[in-house]
């Protein structure tokens, strides 16, 4: 009878020390899972909404992904204010605000011009970059325009929802100007190069871009002073806040720098 007694709490001794050994690997060898429930959205991820036809602030690389310089930097963001990252979601440029109105996406990065009329419905972040808009004509063109009269009697393209489609609007019948919009800048150009239109109205940098990857060149810049901001719904003021506070730190750092170098080359 003692020797089963033994035997017993013999076992139970094992059964504790196995269970004590199981609870100090976990404790100890185990990281606990992080939380994310004090990101500005209380997600994990931040949700990126973009328009990647808009070389070098987003467009989509030989592998398929999603790259450019609004890219690298709210991902830069997104980690200074404690996510683990960034989901992007791609979409035409002129069904950012509506998505973002709808709690499809968080944030949009996508080279968006801060203008009076946006700012009703969205709010920006403090200023990125600096721009203005450009005329694209054909490399090869003899007819090289040097004003918006010199547009008189052609067909411009612009792409739905930008400033550059607005500014051209406004001037379109007094000047006698054919507006063609376009989904993206991508078809614009194409349609440009291919003869189907006259020129292509875009922001500045992408126009640079653009001249390097298909014969255009740039017949002169309309000065607008634009400026660049990421937007957010009005009401995620603690994101706003986050992102502003974050891009202050970042515009004055060698990481900004750095990406300014790789897509601008300095």
């Amino acid at each position: 009878m003692n020797k089963v007694i033994a035997a017993v709490v013999a076992g139970v001794i094992i059964a504790i020390c196995i269970g004590v050994g199981v609870w100090w690997y976990y404790s100890h060898s185990v990281a606990p899972a992080k939380s994310y429930a004090s990101t500005p959205t209380g997600k994990e991820y931040l949700i990126v909404g973009t328009s990647p036809d808009f070389p070098p602030f987003e467009y989509v690389a030989k592998n398929g992904s999603i790259v450019g310089f609004d890219i690298d930097l709210i991902r830069l963001l997104a980690h200074k204010i404690g996510y683990k990252g960034i989901k992007i979601v791609s979409m035409d440029f002129d069904s950012l605000i509506p998505a973002l109105l709808h709690g499809k996406i968080d944030v949009i990065a996508a080279g968006m011009s801060i203008t009076p009329q946006r700012e009703k419905v969205v709010a920006f972040t403090i200023p990125y970059w600096h721009a203005d808009q450009a005329v694209l004509i054909r490399a090869n063109s003899k007819w090289v325009p040097k004003s918006l009269e010199d547009l008189k009697g052609k067909t411009v393209g612009v792409e739905t929802g930008t400033t550059g489609a607005e500014y051209i609007k406004k001037y379109a019948s007094k000047l006698g100007i054919n507006v063609k919009e376009y989904s993206s800048f991508v078809l614009a150009v194409q349609d440009l190069v291919n003869g189907r239109i006259d020129a292509v109205v875009l922001d500045s940098p992408v126009a640079k871009m653009f001249t390097s990857k298909y014969p255009v060149k740039i017949a002169f810049i309309i000065h607008t002073g634009e400026v660049y901001g990421f937007a957010v719904r009005k009401s995620d003021v603690k994101l706003l806040h986050a992102l502003d506070q974050a891009l202050k730190e970042v515009l004055n750092s060698t990481a900004y720098k750095k990406l300014v170098e790789k897509y601008f080359g300095g």
